[in-house]
């Protein structure tokens, strides 16, 4: 069974896929999508269920013991041709194809909603960090050359001691700052407000999203 995502669809999931989100393989040849974040994030839930609503059976629910809020798309298969792509022996990659996957905001918006942070200290310091944890080194760097490409966004590859392994995460400094606000702004929902610098005075509602980019809800 096929799900035939849109054009807006995917590049919501792609963001996903490299962020939180889960492809989980039902064994045989289908793929779902599995969304889960904490109640501080419901409207974000709440935005994303909007894109999949036609594959999802049910609405997003909360769980009663850890509060998250939820949902899980059907099983399909081209679902499960994307997540090929994106892993290989049971860990996430970068594919070689990011470039043709990776070419919108929407998509790097999503993924700094779900892995970014903003830090930021007053009169002296904003920055931007994404995790990257589950890729490799060389993964991130791909991922830092098309920012650079796509978006004109300049970043840097780090990597970062915890527990005893090193992990490498991006890091977008005062050479990209600026234009990485500006890429994700008009898309970073209220619940996030806090990923953004004080000076930013675009954040989204979901009503002023559907109103001033209507075509990424509908298709």
């Amino acid at each position: 069974m096929l799900c035939n995502l849109t054009k807006q669809q995917r590049d919501v999931l792609v963001g996903l896929v490299l962020g939180d989100g889960n492809l989980e393989y039902d064994g045989y040849r289908g793929t779902r999508l599995q969304v889960k974040q904490s109640e501080a994030r419901k409207e974000y839930v709440l935005w994303l269920y909007r894109y999949f609503a036609h594959i999802t059976k049910t609405p997003p629910k909360q769980r009663n013991d850890t509060r998250q809020w939820y949902f899980g798309t059907r099983f399909y298969e081209d679902l499960e041709d994307i997540r090929q792509l994106f892993y290989r022996d049971g860990e996430k990659v970068v594919p070689s194809s990011i470039a043709e996957l990776f070419d919108s905001p929407v998509t790097l918006a999503v993924w700094f909603m779900d892995d970014g942070r903003l830090d930021y200290r007053e009169k002296s310091h904003y920055a931007y960090h994404i995790s990257t944890d589950s890729f490799s080194e060389s993964d991130v760097q791909r991922l830092q050359e098309l920012l650079l490409k796509r978006f004109g966004i300049a970043a840097k590859t780090y990597l970062s001691l915890c527990r005893g392994k090193y992990y490498a995460k991006l890091y977008i400094g005062k050479e990209g700052r600026d234009a990485f606000s500006e890429t994700v702004a008009p898309y970073l929902l209220n619940c996030f407000a806090y990923k953004a610098p004080p000076q930013s005075q675009y954040i989204l509602t979901p009503q002023r999203l559907h109103a001033e980019h209507p075509s990424i809800i509908e298709g």
